[in-house]
This record gives structure tokens, C-alpha cells and sequence, in this order.
């Protein structure tokens, strides 16, 4: 006998069937893939349509032969070779100090004075030698006097003779002594130290102060003066410029605090070695200070190429300077104009101006830029 299932259970069994078939059945790809993205054109916000595009002169883009330059910012230095350091050979205390950092002096100019006790051991040497020059010129005349009479020998006059020239020898060297300690004059002893100029110039570095300690040479110089007629200006090339860059070649200098001023210097030194951070090379320009020119002041220097280049000019109010950058106007379609970025060079004559790079001589561009822009705006 068959046994019958009841309806009853058998619902629920097959609604749960179901389930699983359909959990264990295979999706559909195309069911569950992203809904493909939509593409809206963006408008190009350098292109204008005009009604009356005649409402606008155009001009046309001159040719203009130029080289290349290259602009790159420097700094001025003082020339190393002028710079001369102020030195004490005599230690001491600092008693006066006659000179401050910046100060102009001269050469011979007393910039401070050191109290030393090397001045009065010096001053004892000399006085020994001079006592001691006076004996051996004594014995010496006494020795001659013997000789004349045959009561010495000859051999004991040299020897007088030689002892009298070893003690001016040793005048002569305690003498020079104290004179490079600091105290030219002989006749009296001083413990005081004048420390002059060795040449006129800007002191420029200052490593003393009133009542500080002297250590002679071992210690750091007390003052550091330079000649400032000439200086340097060093300025930071990249590799990919240095070709534009050569030795003997003229550069013009221009010092940020005097734009209106132009410079010339000669290039002197090419750095050898690259920065490898930066990837630059020095280059020293040396020139000659007008009177202008102060360490540490930044300068642009301009180099200029040797090869000639073909660039465009157009009038100077065809170039519209916008969120710093320099745009011109440049027909495009019928009624449509294209606002094309470029890159201003320097002023030439009858009011045009160079461009170095966006447009080529001959194409054309709107007249008066400013003019077209503020149309299109309204």
C-alpha cells in the first residue's frame, strides 16, 4: 500500500525548492553589471562664438629674428680674492674696538686695540740684544786694539768679530719681533696692541667684541674686510641651459632693487660639478661695482645664445594678461575665435611685442585683446 504525502507539506516544500534553486542557480552577468557611464561633452572654455566677428580688427603676426636667451636668478658676493682677513699675532684682551661690521675703513686705520703681555717679553728680548750687541761691540774694539800689538792671536779677533755680528743679528730680530706684534716704535715699551687695516674696504665679517679674548692665529679672525669694487654674482644654471651658457661670454645683470639698471659682467667660471639635488651648476659672473651692487642682493642674469631664432611679434594690446599667463585671440571657425595661451617675450619698437612661443609669424590674432574680452563677458 502506497503512503500519501499530505498536500499540506508538500507546499512549504516546494516554495523552499524553489529558493534553492534559484540560490544555487547560475545570475545573469548582464543583471548584475554597473550601468554603463554616460558621456557629456564639456564645453571648451577657450572657444567664443560672435554675431559680428567684423566688429574685431585683426592683425597679423610679424616675423622677428632673435636669440635665445636665458634668464636665471643669482645673488652677489664678495670677490674671495679681495677679501683679507684682519689678524692678531699678539694675544690679549680687547680693550678698544674702533671698527663695526659694515663699517667702511681705510687702509692703515686702527680698528681695535689689544692689551698683550707678548709685547713685554718681546721688549725684554731687545733690550738683552742691544746690552749684549753694546758688550760684543766693546770686546771687539778692545780685540783689534790686541791684535795691532800682537798680544792675541788672529784667530781670537775673528772670534770677537763673529761674536759682534751674531748680536746685531739678534737686535735686528727682537726688533722685527716687536714690530709684528703690533708696536713699531723701539724706544719704549707699551702693552697696548693697535690692530690696523691691511687694505681699504667693507668690513664684512666681525668676530670680536669689547673685552673679548685675542688667541693670536689660532683663534677665529677678529675682523674680515673686503674690497667691493668688484664683486661676484653666482648664479644656479640647469644642465639642460648650460648650453646657452659660455666662458669669456658677456652676461647683463639686473639687481632686483634697480630693474631699470643693466649690468655687464663677464663669465669667469662654469661649475664642474652639478648640484645633484637641483641638478644645476654654478656659474660666476665677475664684475665690476658700480657702487650699486651689496652682498647677499638677488639679481637676474640673462645669457645669450649664439644661434638666431624666428619668432612672431604682434601689437602689445593683443596680448591679454589673464590669471598670470598671456592669451591672444586667434580666429577659429566662422564666427568663432580661440583664446590660445602663449608666451611674451621682450618690447620692440612701434609698440609690438615679441612672442617666444603659441603662434608662428603670419597667423592672425585680435587686435585689441582686452577690448575682445570684455564683449564676450557682457
Amino acid at each position: 500500500m502506497k503512503r500519501k504525502v499530505p498536500a499540506v507539506l508538500a507546499g512549504p516544500s516546494l516554495v523552499l525548492c524553489l529558493f534553492g534553486a534559484g540560490c544555487s542557480g547560475k545570475s545573469d552577468p548582464r543583471a548584475e553589471a554597473p550601468p554603463p557611464l554616460k558621456l557629456e561633452r564639456v564645453e571648451d572654455r577657450n572657444l567664443f562664438q560672435v554675431e559680428h566677428p567684423e566688429r574685431f580688427q585683426l592683425a597679423q603676426a610679424a616675423e622677428h629674428i632673435a636669440t635665445p636667451r636665458l634668464n636665471v636668478t643669482g645673488m652677489v658676493t664678495p670677490d674671495i680674492l679681495r677679501a683679507v682677513p684682519v689678524i692678531s699675532i699678539a694675544t690679549g684682551r680687547v680693550v678698544e674696538i674702533d671698527a663695526r661690521l659694515g663699517d667702511t675703513v681705510q687702509k692703515g686705520q686702527v680698528l681695535l686695540k689689544v692689551q698683550s703681555a707678548d709685547i713685554s717679553g718681546a721688549f725684554s728680548d731687545y733690550r738683552k740684544a742691544v746690552a749684549d750687541e753694546q758688550l760684543a761691540h766693546t770686546q771687539l774694539d778692545r780685540a783689534k786694539l790686541l791684535y795691532d800689538k800682537g798680544a792675541i792671536s788672529l784667530n781670537d779677533l775673528q772670534v770677537a768679530q763673529d761674536t759682534e755680528d751674531k748680536a746685531k743679528v739678534d737686535v735686528e730680530t727682537a726688533a722685527e719681533h716687536l714690530r709684528v706684534l703690533g708696536n713699531p716704535t723701539l724706544d719704549r715699551p707699551t702693552g697696548i696692541v693697535e690692530i690696523r687695516a691691511p687694505i681699504s674696504g667693507v668690513i664684512t665679517d666681525q668676530q670680536v667684541t669689547n673685552a673679548a679674548g685675542v688667541a693670536g692665529l689660532g683663534s677665529p679672525n677678529p675682523f674680515t674686510i673686503s674690497d667691493l669694487s668688484y664683486v661676484w654674482v653666482l648664479c644656479d644654471v640647469y644642465e639642460n641651459d648650460l648650453v646657452n651658457v659660455r666662458l669669456g661670454e658677456q652676461a647683463e645683470i639686473r639687481l632686483n632693487a634697480y630693474p631699470d639698471q643693466v649690468l655687464s659682467g663677464t663669465i669667469s667660471n662654469i661649475g664642474p660639478i652639478l648640484d645633484p639635488n637641483i641638478r644645476t651648476a654654478k656659474v660666476r659672473i665677475e664684475m665690476r661695482n658700480p657702487g650699486l651692487m651689496r652682498p647677499g642682493m638677488f639679481v637676474t642674469a640673462t645669457f645669450h645664445g649664439r644661434e638666431k631664432e624666428r619668432r612672431a611679434a604682434v601689437p602689445a594690446t593683443a596680448i591679454l594678461h589673464l590669471h598670470d599667463r598671456d592669451w591672444v585671440y586667434v580666429p577659429a571657425k566662422t564666427n568663432q575665435f580661440r583664446r590660445t595661451e602663449v608666451v611674451g617675450g621682450d618690447m620692440l619698437p612701434n609698440k609690438m611685442q615679441e612672442i617666444v612661443s603659441g603662434i608662428v609669424p603670419g597667423q592672425q590674432v585680435v587686435a585689441n585683446a582686452l577690448e575682445f574680452q570684455n564683449t564676450v563677458e557682457q
